[in-house]
């Protein structure tokens, strides 16, 4: 197990430095995003179906994530909230069309939560690497995500004795916390110095903690809206990591921080 994450995370490490490289041609980091973004929603509407806890609108959703991601490219900024009140009616439009009604609020709030909790996120990365600097604020992100979780595992494996969130995920322990922690403030260091980002060595101590606080926030909501929904894994897309859901829910939130920072002391 421990080898396939090993070979996982070096395919997608890949993966991504060539997408970044061919994003100055032609935008393949947010037709990325975008995929990644689909397939992530594709398998939380799956579970929530499959629960039989509510009937999201599987298309509907997709549909708007997709609106969502793209819309940075064409400058959609949303300042008036239009998207979010797209995101808000035409699922209760859905909703009221229905012939079953019996779960029909449950369906409107799924369909919802699934926009916001991945198509939101997919925007803002979007909009991240159109930034001045924006590769480089991108790299920073995923970097404290993925220092965060590899640390996490290897210290919660190694030193982990006392459980974090026992009711949500057994495994996860505050040793593992923090080895995540002081991982992604290493990398995060290290990863503005080498890319000559715009920001102070205790900015970019302070953004990489933030950063990586929030990418554990984001790992512990999805195992908790796994375990409400009864399953192990979102599903078996990637080898060592389970499903796509599984590998990006620390990257969800880690995205949001690094955007809002560049845009608020930049």
């Amino acid at each position: 197990m421990l080898l396939k994450r090993i070979l996982t995370a070096l395919v997608l490490f890949g993966a991504l430095l060539i997408m970044l490289w061919a994003d100055q041609y032609i935008p393949t980091f947010t037709i990325t995003i975008a995929i990644c973004a689909l397939l992530g929603a594709w398998e939380f509407y799956r579970i929530i179906g499959a629960s039989g806890k509510g009937h999201p609108a599987l298309f509907l959703g997709l549909g708007l994530i997709l609106v969502f991601t793209f819309s940075p490219l064409f400058n959609w900024h949303d300042e008036n909230g239009l998207l979010f009140s797209i995101a808000f009616i035409l699922p209760m439009i859905w909703v009221l069309l229905r012939r079953n009604n019996d779960d029909a609020f449950a369906g409107w709030a799924f369909t919802v939560a699934g926009i916001l909790y991945i198509g939101w996120p997919a925007s803002r990365y979007a909009t991240l690497v159109r930034l001045e600097h924006g590769h480089e604020w991108v790299i920073l992100a995923l970097f404290c995500a993925f220092a965060t979780d590899t640390m996490a595992y290897f210290v919660g494996s190694l030193l982990g004795q006392h459980k974090m969130a026992r009711s949500i995920s057994p495994s996860k322990t505050w040793e593992g916390a923090l080895g995540g922690l002081l991982g992604a403030i290493v990398v995060g260091i290290l990863t503005a110095w080498a890319l000559h980002l715009p920001i102070s060595f205790w900015g970019a101590a302070f953004l990489s903690a933030i950063t990586s606080i929030f990418a554990q926030t984001g790992d512990l909501a999805e195992s908790l809206f796994k375990r409400n929904m009864g399953v192990k894994d979102s599903g078996h897309a990637l080898p060592g990591h389970g499903g796509l859901l599984d590998r990006i829910d620390g990257i969800i939130l880690a995205g949001i921080v690094v955007y809002y920072y560049v845009v608020w002391t930049t």
